[in-house]
């Protein structure tokens, strides 16, 4: 439905492949924090049945994946960390416009980057482990994200004209990518 502007190169999943314990455990908290945001989102628009009832099944599918990878966690070792800032989402988050109606569509638009970006990191590790059940994790992980991203523009395209929809889109794209050129690699998701 959209592509990213910036395409994160495989140097980024091997960074975060030597620490993997450090980013199955930021990997564990973006889980538990997009299952929180569908949340958040349902309880915010409750008059918008559709939105209620994908982001009732995002919430659900979110914190199974969250207990998925709490499960990777507990078989090796590790535990739960403390949730940090993510300087990515701060940064995304700043392009949200006051108004109700501006404000709403770039909800759901920046929340559909976000699952893209997702998408293409998880098929990055995906990509470099090696051959076994994480790996295959990973790569149903990363699946599931790219129906996300483009769950939240149909969402969009629902409730707001196409046109204002792919224009909005666009812009966001552009700035969610320079956001990205200028973060440092981590053994995180973002």
């Amino acid at each position: 439905m959209f592509e990213l502007k910036y395409h994160t190169p495989i140097e980024w999943a091997h960074v975060a492949l030597d620490d993997f314990d450090a980013f199955l455990q930021d990997h564990a908290a973006a889980e538990k924090k997009a299952s929180g945001m569908a949340v958040s989102m349902l309880s915010h628009y409750q008059d918008r049945t559709k939105l209620v009832k994908a982001m009732t099944d995002l919430a659900i599918e979110e914190l199974i994946h969250f207990k998925q990878v709490l499960k990777l966690l507990t078989k090796r070792g590790v535990s739960l960390a403390n949730d940090s800032k993510d300087l990515y989402i701060k940064d995304v988050r700043k392009l949200f416009r006051q108004g109700t109606a501006e404000f709403f569509l770039d909800r759901l638009l920046v929340a559909g980057v976000i699952e893209a970006r997702g998408h293409e990191r998880f098929a990055l590790i995906a990509e470099a482990l090696p051959e076994g059940k994480e790996k295959d994790f990973y790569v149903a992980i990363a699946k599931s994200e790219e129906k996300h991203k483009n769950l939240f523009v149909e969402l969009a395209l629902e409730y707001f004209d196409e046109a204002d929809v792919y224009a909005r889109l666009e812009e966001i794209l552009i700035e969610e990518g320079r956001i990205c050129e200028r973060l440092p690699f981590r053994a995180a998701l973002h």
